[in-house]
């Protein structure tokens, strides 16, 4: 009796309408990303006829994904403008905006100047980032402490978000040869209405009883205070400089791939189908693999070798160099440096898992995650002048060169503070 209780309490996603709901939520919180930081617009501004370090400053356009814990305490206890609950009321006035915004990018035209899309652009990405605060927020809360009910809604979103990821990637750039750049971000906008969808179907989770803190405890507690305990552990140095290091080679590399892409010939066709679907299913491939590889041989050596895989897998841009548009070569390229990363993803965010205190688990989470992406999103936007200034061989052969320090850094880490370690 109590074999057959317990099996009927286990969540079952195909009847649960709640996963449903997140599956919705992350398709609104993928849509937004492509667009405004992300292939889609570096395609449209290559096409427009910007420089290479134009193209490259777009990186600093998600400065907002790398540093969103900042204003998410305010989300948290600011009253929302829509009376629908603290998650939803903010979800929904969320998300009205970004469809307002993404349709303010469509009117702009980058070739009489890009100004005006960027700065649409950076409204995009902090509503974006915004939207993703206040999701990650509400699934924590909309399925409770049952950890394989969160496991399920998590599995839920991540689907959700990479469908999005492609129609908002693949299916713009599609779309630009019948509805032009703007036709097709126009239509693009209507990716949210999944989630307000999910909203209006949703309900506010049950919240913990909120203790009424002033500002400044408030900082204390969700900023000073994790930062304050990591920082007396020993490496911690290292440590920082492993997690903010890790990725600069791939982002100074990512960064430049569509301009890159299209100085070979490639067509916007090309980028959507071998570079954003086949690339996109070569990651999931990879991290999967990367979750197979560390349980195997354990997270330091799998640090060690996915992180080999990722610095050497930017040397097949060279085999591109030069070679015009050779379909079979960008597939191979595509395919090697997106399973390689998948591989490399799996092992880096199990690592930065285990880093946090169990006290401060969501805040340093988030912090290191945000250090993780800061690369990508400040060094990255140099990538432009770099390739502009050596040439394209020369560039990727830096990328490579790029990811030497992470890896000399990891090797000490590894010997001196092994995974697994209690953090002290």
């Amino acid at each position: 009796m109590a074999d057959g209780a317990v099996q009927s309490s286990r969540p079952r996603p195909w009847r649960d309408r709640r996963f449903l709901v997140l599956l919705g939520l992350g398709f609104s919180a993928g849509a937004p990303l492509p667009l405004v930081a992300g292939q889609v617009l570096r395609q449209w501004f290559t096409e427009s006829g910007l420089s290479l370090g134009a193209i490259g400053l777009t990186a600093l356009i998600g400065l907002a994904y790398a540093n969103k814990f900042l204003w998410s305490p305010a989300l948290d206890a600011v009253r929302p403008p829509l009376p629908l609950g603290q998650r939803r009321g903010w979800l929904l006035a969320i998300q009205f905006a970004l469809i307002a915004a993404i349709l303010g990018v469509a009117t702009t035209d980058p070739t009489q100047g890009a100004t005006l899309t960027v700065a649409l652009a950076v409204v995009v990405a902090f509503l974006s980032a915004s939207q993703d605060i206040v999701v990650d927020a509400w699934r924590i809360e909309m399925l409770g402490e049952d950890a394989e009910r969160q496991a399920w809604g998590l599995a839920a979103y991540v689907w959700g978000y990479r469908l999005a990821l492609l129609a908002s990637g693949a299916g713009t750039l599609l779309l630009v040869q019948w509805l032009g750049w703007g036709g097709a971000y126009a239509v693009a906008s209507l990716l949210l209405l999944p989630g307000i969808i999910a909203v209006l179907a949703g309900r506010e989770g049950v919240r913990p009883v909120a203790v009424v803190l002033g500002w400044r405890a408030r900082l204390r507690a969700s900023v000073m205070d994790p930062f304050a305990e990591f920082l007396r552990r020993r490496g911690w140095l290292a440590i920082l400089l492993f997690v903010s290091l890790f990725k600069l080679g791939e982002a100074l590399a990512g960064v430049m791939t569509t301009p890159f892409y299209r100085s070979l010939g490639f067509t916007r066709e090309d980028v959507a189908t071998v570079a954003t679907v086949f690339g996109m299913v070569a990651t999931l491939g990879g991290a999967l693999a990367g979750s197979w590889l560390i349980g195997r041989i354990g997270i330091g050596r799998a640090l060690v070798v996915t992180g080999l895989g990722q610095m050497l897998s930017n040397l097949m841009y060279l085999a591109l160099v030069g070679g015009g548009r050779d379909m079979p070569m960008l597939f191979a390229q595509v395919g090697v440096e997106s399973f390689t990363d998948g591989l490399a993803d799996a092992a880096f965010l199990t690592y930065l898992s285990g880093l946090t205190s169990r006290a401060f688990t969501a805040t340093q989470y988030a912090l290191l995650s945000s250090l993780a992406a800061v690369p990508l999103r400040t060094l990255g936007a140099s990538s432009g002048w770099l390739a502009e200034a050596v040439g394209w061989s020369a560039f990727f052969l830096l990328t490579t060169a790029a990811a030497l320090p992470a890896m000399a850094i990891m090797l000490w880490l590894l010997r001196r503070l092994p995974p697994g370690q209690p953090a002290r």
